[in-house]
């Protein structure tokens, strides 16, 4: 029996249908493009990895050896898939804050890292309308058991999706780790600091949390169905599941080619068509958006610039509007070559974590973090990848980003501050950027409002 094998399956375009099927293996990951309708092309499952790491804060460095392990030994395989085989996991925000040299700050429940090393993959690729199951053999227990799973994915194929209803329950309450009064003491310490020149934008955030007994799966499809993203992710740990719909691509890396698309700038949706159109003529228009965008441009530029090749390093267009299920943002891409002798974890050191939610210049903007916010952001803010063990990253940057663990939830939200924002502008939008998590808990901070609601 040669390896690695390719199992053509019939194309199904709803990844829940797949998913549900490999959902009661062992650590089931699902990275997901939203059916290709948010502007991502492919979807990837997998399950039963064949080893699963978790990293613990003092264990910093041993993320990077281990990441470079995956990529140690390339298989043969079909350049055609962005993905057959490695790493997927996260990497959280505090393994940013070790990597940065920063002291230990806040408790956090979770792993710095977590990732497992899988075999076999599920693709599905929309643009071509295809799915494909790959598997590389590496894994004695794949080797017994591939029979049974293309069996149980050609079955899967043929099921209909059915309606996702919102669960009956609903969520007593929200707590806010920055409520108004504790956001608008921290924003003020945040305005001295850009006045006196120690940074440029801080990205200030909130942690909301709530109580539920809905199964993490249920919320996830949920969520999707809310608001679907291009870099959505739902990756069962065992004992607590990350789920995201991410709009934000951090770092990809494919033949040698670099690109990340920073996202800055912020504005809610509307209903009303009139009403949205405004909103993101706004957006595009706006100075304040605009300069908060170029400075995380060219922080991003000059994190590359570490790893490529010198003069490699161009921003083909600035502030592109991207518009979502709930917010339009402006969208920078940045795009480099990867310089000889560097790879994906080389690559991954020089940019984490991601400038977008941290600040320029970065390590000053993380200092002012921990400083400010009371609680720490585990893996929000960090990113949700996959290394292939061909080399290939494909990283997103791990906002609009759920955790759960039981029947407990976190969400965080923020946004970039700047010397000319406004407190009670800022703290809207990371109202309006948590509001799906608040629909999808039924309930709402109390009394968390800024005095005047600067915008619909």
């Amino acid at each position: 029996m040669s390896w690695p094998k390719y199992h053509p399956l019939p194309y199904q375009p709803d990844g829940g249908v797949w998913f549900a099927a490999l959902r009661a293996l062992d650590c089931p990951v699902w990275l997901d493009s939203a059916g290709g309708v948010a502007g991502g092309r492919y979807d990837i499952l997998s399950a039963e990895p064949y080893r699963c790491l978790r990293f613990a804060w003092e264990e910093a460095d041993a993320v990077a050896n281990a990441l470079r392990e995956v990529i140690a030994q390339p298989p043969a395989g079909d350049p055609a898939l962005p993905f057959a085989g490695g790493a997927i996991g996260y990497l959280g925000y505090e393994l940013g804050r070790a990597w940065q040299g920063l002291p230990r700050h806040h408790a956090h429940d979770l792993p710095v890292a977590a990732f497992g090393l899988y075999d076999w993959a599920l693709v599905l690729d929309h643009g071509r309308q295809r799915a494909v199951l790959v598997g590389q053999g590496r894994d004695p227990a794949l080797r017994r058991r591939w029979d049974a799973l293309c069996s149980t994915l050609e079955q899967a194929a043929s099921v209909v999706p059915g309606e996702v209803a919102a669960s009956a329950e609903r969520a007593a309450g929200v707590a806010d780790s920055l409520p108004w009064p504790a956001y608008e003491a921290a924003f003020a310490r945040v305005a001295h600091y850009l006045r006196e020149g120690d940074c440029y934008q801080v990205n200030l955030t909130h942690r909301f949390e709530a109580e539920l007994t809905v199964p993490a799966w249920h919320l996830y499809r949920r969520l999707r169905t809310l608001s679907p993203a291009p870099y959505g992710a739902f990756l069962d740990l065992g004992d607590f599941q990350l789920l995201s719909n991410s709009p934000e691509q951090f770092l990809s890396l494919r033949e040698g080619e670099v690109i990340t698309r920073p996202i800055k700038g912020t504005r809610p949706r509307h209903a009303d068509p009139e009403l949205d159109a405004r909103l993101r003529a706004e957006l595009l228009a706006s100075d304040k958006d605009r300069a908060e965008n170029l400075m995380i441009v060219d922080l991003l530029r000059n994190d590359l610039g570490r790893v490529c090749v010198p003069g490699s390093i161009e921003v083909p267009e600035l502030f592109r509007v991207e518009s979502f299920a709930r917010v339009h943002h402006l969208v920078s891409p940045v795009c480099g070559r990867l310089a000889a002798g560097y790879d994906a974890v080389d690559l991954l050191r020089a940019g984490f974590p991601g400038g977008s939610i941290t600040g320029a210049p970065k390590r000053r903007a993380m200092e002012i973090i921990d400083e400010l916010e009371p609680v720490s952001r585990e893996a929000y803010c960090g990113s949700l990848f996959y290394l292939g063990f061909d080399g290939c990253l494909e990283s997103s940057i791990a906002i609009r980003t759920l955790v759960r663990q039981g029947a407990r939830l976190r969400y965080w939200a923020g946004g970039g501050v700047v010397f000319d924002s406004r407190a009670a502008e800022e703290f809207q939008e990371s109202l309006d950027k948590a509001a799906v998590f608040f629909e999808l808990v039924g309930a709402r901070p109390e009394g968390d409002q800024p005095p005047s609601r600067m915008r619909s």
